[in-house]
């Protein structure tokens, strides 16, 4: 072959796998921060957009987005931990609503609000209980089961209250704290962080978490190595339980008393952001950081919506459209993920 023929002659395999490998680094990096480059041109575009170019890009917005979404952040890491066992909590928005009322009903009747917190965590707990009780006991499916404990957690909400809000005789250091800032980022921005550094070492950097991706990942091999896959989904009811009883007990230091509606608000934004996070940073593995990303993603595109003068059913279609793609994401990417 002559000197020419050799140049023109098509690459082989050995001088194509450095770009093979370069396309897959180019894909891999797009497929984990996707969603990251999506929430910075949501904020470019509505700082520039001429209806919100006025107070989209403001300090008090971005302390008002962060306040809002704390809670409903908390709320998304609560199912994000059965998520990760490949079972869903329908009940983690009804939870964190029932704890509020109780919450706000035991300081206004003056309560300490300590003893009133661990009330909201211990409901939290009860509920997370019940729920690891019908699904690994019972082995009713958590879809149901869960979907069944909110609509019982309604009944008991709407008998507390008669659907009349809770406002009365909060104590002003509460109030004080969830409409507070410190440094400049809400107080209650502040306790996500803690509680998000928390879950992300609970989950990857212990056993019990490895051990639950390891159940969501193929429970029948997890079976086969030994794990309890029942005991450690029925932990994970448990988790998430009790971080929604939380997140209730911040709601009403953020909105100063207890809405019987507001549980209801928190549970198709929380797993829509659950099921997104496996489309951002991890692809194809639920995880805290995509949460995050995914919360403050729908918190911006929402925000920006509502500056704009757009309806409020403009926020359902946007959470009920991100929770359908982040479920066909993420079981997209975990085809594609095993498959590697």
């Amino acid at each position: 072959m002559s000197t020419t023929e050799r140049a023109q002659a098509p690459e082989g395999p050995v001088a194509a796998a450095p770009r093979r490998e370069r396309e897959g680094r180019v894909v891999g990096f797009f497929e984990a921060y996707a969603l990251v480059i999506l929430l910075g041109v949501v904020i470019i575009f509505f700082s520039l957009y001429s209806k919100t170019s006025d107070t989209f890009p403001t300090v008090g917005n971005f302390q008002a987005v962060v306040g809002n979404q704390a809670v409903v952040a908390i709320v998304a890491l609560a199912a994000l931990i059965p998520i990760a066992c490949n079972e869903w909590d329908l009940s983690v928005g009804a939870t964190a609503g029932v704890s509020s009322i109780y919450v706000a009903s035991a300081m206004s009747s003056g309560t300490p609000v300590l003893v009133a917190i661990l009330l909201g965590l211990g409901i939290g707990l009860v509920v997370g209980l019940f729920n690891a009780v019908v699904v690994t006991r019972f082995g009713v499916n958590g879809i149901i089961a869960t979907l069944g404990t909110a609509t019982l957690l309604a009944g008991v909400t709407q008998a507390k209250t008669g659907g009349v809000a809770i406002v009365a005789n909060i104590p002003n250091s509460v109030v004080s704290f969830g409409s507070g800032n410190w440094l400049g980022i809400p107080k209650a921005g502040w306790l996500l962080i803690v509680i998000t550094l928390g879950v992300y070492y609970l989950l990857n950097h212990t056993p019990f978490g490895r051990y639950v991706y390891a159940v969501g990942a193929n429970p029948d091999a997890a079976r086969l190595v030994g794990l309890r896959s029942n005991r450690l989904i029925g932990w994970s009811f448990v988790a998430a339980g009790v971080l929604a009883g939380g997140a209730g007990a911040l709601q009403v230091a953020r909105a100063g008393g207890a809405d019987p509606r507001v549980g209801e608000q928190f549970t198709l934004p929380a797993l829509a952001a659950a099921f997104l996070s496996a489309a951002a940073i991890q692809p194809g593995r639920y995880n805290v950081w995509g949460t995050i990303v995914a919360i403050f993603f729908l918190a911006a595109l929402n925000a920006g919506l509502n500056l704009a003068g757009s309806q409020d059913y403009i926020t359902n279609f946007v959470n009920g459209a991100a929770l359908i793609i982040g479920v066909g994401l993420a079981a997209y990417l975990g085809r594609k993920r095993k498959g590697a």
